[in-house]
Formats: C-alpha cells, sequence, structure tokens
C-alpha cells in the first residue's frame, strides 16, 4: 500500500509543470497523507488544478479499514470489476508528486521507510481516480484514489508496490477523452523513469507530521525508531 507522497513545489511551479491554472494557495507537503485535501488534474478540466481528499474526508479516515480500502486501487483489478472501468473511462486524473515513500519488509512486523525520487528531482504525475458523493448532510465531497503497481526492477528490493507514475507522453494519453479501455490499462505499469530512494525517519508514520525534516535523509531505522543493520 501507498499512503504518503510528497508535493514540495510551490503553486507557480505546479501550475506551470501540468499548464493548468491553480486559484488555490497550498502548503507543502512533505507527508501527504489520507484525508488531506491535495491538488489533482482532472480529465475532463485539465486547464485547473483541482483540490479533493484522497481517499476520504478526515471524519471517514479515522476508519482505518475503510481508508486503506479507497486510498489506492491496484491497476491489476481494474478489468476485473465494472465498477472500476466505469471510473477509467469517465473519472482520470492526475495527482502532482515529486516523491513518495515505501516501507521495507525487514521482518514479519517491522519495516523501514524509504522516500523515492526522480533521479533528476524533478516533479511527475501519478495515474489516479476520482469520484463525487453526497453525504447525509447533503454536502458534495470530492475525493481521489491512487493507482499502484507493482515495482520495477529499480525498486523491488525496497518495496513490491509504487504508484502508477506516468511520463510526458503516457500523461497525455491518460488524458484523452477518446482513449479506450485497452490503451488505458497499457499504461498501468512501472513507467521507464529512473529513480534513487534513501532512508528517512519513522515519524513520517505519524499522519499529522508535515515538516521539511522528514524528507532528510536517516540512519535506516524501523516503525519503532530502532536502527536496523539493512540499507
Amino acid at each position: 500500500m501507498i499512503d504518503r507522497y510528497t508535493l514540495i513545489a510551490t503553486p507557480d511551479r505546479l501550475a506551470e509543470r501540468f499548464n493548468a491554472e491553480n486559484t488555490e494557495p497550498h502548503r507543502p507537503q512533505y507527508n501527504a497523507g489520507p484525508g488531506r485535501l491535495l491538488p489533482v488534474i482532472l480529465q475532463h478540466s485539465p486547464q485547473g488544478i483541482s483540490y479533493f481528499y484522497w481517499g476520504a474526508p478526515p471524519a471517514q479516515g479515522k476508519n482505518k479499514s475503510l481508508a486503506e480500502k479507497i486510498i489506492n486501487l491496484r491497476a491489476e483489478s481494474i478489468g476485473d470489476k465494472p465498477v472500476f472501468q466505469k471510473k477509467l473511462r469517465h473519472y482520470r486524473c492526475l495527482i502532482p508528486a515529486d516523491g513518495f515513500f515505501v516501507w521495507k519488509q525487514i521482518g514479519k512486523k517491522t519495516a523501514t521507510p524509504y522516500r523515492v525520487v526522480r533521479t533528476d528531482k524533478s516533479l511527475f504525475s501519478i495515474a489516479g481516480v476520482w469520484e463525487e458523493y453526497q453525504q447525509e448532510d447533503g454536502e458534495h465531497v470530492h475525493t481521489f484514489t491512487m493507482i499502484t503497481t507493482p515495482t520495477g526492477d529499480e525498486l523491488h528490493r525496497i518495496a513490491e508496490r509504487m504508484p502508477a507514475v506516468l511520463t510526458l507522453e503516457m500523461e497525455k494519453t491518460w488524458m484523452d477523452r477518446e482513449a479506450d479501455q485497452a490503451l488505458l490499462l497499457s499504461l498501468l505499469q512501472p513507467a521507464p523513469l529512473s529513480w534513487e530512494s534513501y532512508t528517512v525517519s519513522p515519524r513520517i508514520t505519524s499522519t499529522e507530521a508535515n515538516e521539511a525534516s522528514l524528507i532528510l535523509p536517516a540512519p535506516a531505522a524501523n516503525q519503532f525508531g530502532n536502527l536496523t543493520l539493512f540499507d
């Protein structure tokens, strides 16, 4: 499961990279997690940047079992279920990011956090889907789900899953309203991009933490703060 990523680019840089108007200022996200309002670019309105909840609004996100089901969608599952196929056809989005976190299993119940970034430290996009629904109080809520794929050879040593990252050319196809299902599904595999990774502080476990020190390299330690022998 991928439940953390980073987006520390300025609003202007974000707008420039995705050629989309950004009318809402946002604070740097050093530890973007479920339940937060985060920027996405929608298939039907690529000229603007929207802010949707990742997975569910904060109140609903307290239900961990529910949150785990809706923050990620495995690419391999989309072709099997009509509801996922409908989202793929009509509710696609791009999720801007400049890094993501994975956990390397070092024991049955212990893991070490890593941050993964492009070798050139550039912004990139993750394939996602979104939805709108009405709450009991009548308020309309917008959420998004991140699509994940198995890791490629470059990252397989530290994790089994990664976000479905898109190249610039893949982005154009993903946002094309006329693209068919087979073509879209073919995009959902490890992109031919170069990555680097490094261990970070296990403080990223806290959904409340969001400071710059979270993305600094740190000695390899598990989620309890115990140093490990593996990097």
